[in-house]
């Protein structure tokens, strides 16, 4: 009841006010005078609403060309960052090594084919004639493809790593042999038992390392530099005329990776485009600006 009435004497004031200044300010007294005008006053101050000015098509202009530059500064940083610095694999590197030496020697196949380059074709073919030269013969041979190469110095290495792991005594090793291919580095390595290396001789081992195994991975032919490096150790064993193998076109090979100086080339190339585009992205939208201050 008490608010009511309040809200009504309110009413009844601002109604009173309302009539009272309509009269002329002279037949007022001075008291109801300086009422009116804070009553007019409080008024008017209720009445002021500020709402925002309309943009002109130059200011909407002047946003989008903002909204624009910030995009592309953020696009141009980020791919500034993945160019110049690669991300970090956090994965073991050489896990596919380790797989191999912890995996034992291959028990179905006489093909440990961890970079996935040998069909299953090849792998029958290789099977077949590998398994008939152990029945006959009792050397056992064990073809090994690798990615890449991280956690030794070269393929020779690895490949004593392999037979060192997969036949700890040198009577378990002494008749067998393991052809490694790695098709990143384009390079492989022969290396086997003393029965096994004394069976093939020394010039048929360096023939499939410096032929069979780099000149067709060069030419990315896995399935062929396989087959042709386990044929023809198999030749030898078994006392047969060497079928050779190919030769490089040209005596020197080419490298599949960038000089220093190549990649500092590509590098100059980039900073260079990059820091075009970061130029643009700052002066367009200062000239924009420029140009809008200026006509107003």
């Amino acid at each position: 009841m008490e608010m009511m009435s309040h809200h009504s004497s309110l009413a009844l004031c601002n109604s009173s006010y309302s009539h009272l200044s309509s009269l002329p300010r002279n037949s007022l007294s001075p008291f109801f005078q300086c009422n009116l005008e804070r009553h007019i006053n409080i008024n008017e101050r209720k009445r002021v609403v500020a709402f925002p000015r309309a943009a002109t098509a130059t200011e909407n202009s002047y946003r989008r060309w903002i909204t624009f530059g910030q995009k592309g500064l953020t696009a141009l940083a980020l791919t500034a960052a993945l160019h110049l610095c690669p991300p970090v694999v956090v994965a073991n590197a050489n896990a596919s090594e380790f797989d191999i030496l912890n995996g034992g020697p291959p028990t179905e196949t006489f093909v440990e084919d961890d970079a996935g380059v040998v069909n299953r074709v090849t792998k029958t073919d290789i099977k077949r004639l590998l398994s008939d030269l152990e029945s006959r013969k009792g050397y056992h041979i064990n073809c090994v493809t690798l990615r890449k190469l991280t956690s030794k110095a070269d393929a020779f290495e690895f490949a004593d790593q392999i037979l060192e792991r997969w036949y700890p005594s040198v009577e378990e090793g002494n008749k067998k042999g393991v052809v490694l291919l790695v098709t990143t580095q384009k390079e492989g390595a022969v290396t086997g038992g003393p029965a096994f290396i004394k069976a093939v001789g020394d010039n048929i081992l360096e023939g499939v390392v410096s032929e069979n195994l780099p000149v067709l991975a060069t030419e990315e032919k896995y399935n062929e530099a396989m087959f042709s490096a386990a044929k023809r150790l198999a030749a030898a064993i078994d006392g047969l005329p060497d079928p050779g193998g190919p030769k490089f076109q040209d005596s020197k090979r080419e490298s599949n990776y960038k000089t220093k100086q190549e990649t500092e080339e590509k590098r100059g190339q980039f900073t260079t485009v990059v820091g075009g585009l970061l130029v643009i992205a700052f002066v367009v939208p200062m000239a924009q600006y420029y140009a809008y201050v200026s006509k107003k």
